[in-house]
């Protein structure tokens, strides 16, 4: 990631944990496994202080992308 992108990041949306749930369609609790497995999964997160995670929605954007499977790309 190059700098301009990381300015670009901080002027993001910042999704909540039970915001970014409902838009993946998964539970709270389901994130909150995601970031404290070891290694972490899920995408990118910021802890602010105890408790106050956010998401990008940027980075959630990119962590979909990749994550995506067209099966024609097998044909």
């Amino acid at each position: 990631m190059t700098h301009g992108d990381d300015r670009a990041l901080l002027d993001d949306a910042w999704l909540r944990t039970e915001d970014l749930a409902k838009k993946l369609g998964v539970d709270p609790s389901t994130l909150r496994r995601w970031r404290t497995a070891h290694p972490p999964q899920g995408p990118p997160f910021v802890c602010l202080s105890g408790g106050v995670t956010r998401y990008s929605e940027r980075d959630v954007e990119r962590w979909l992308l990749d994550r995506r499977t067209d099966p024609s790309w097998a044909a």
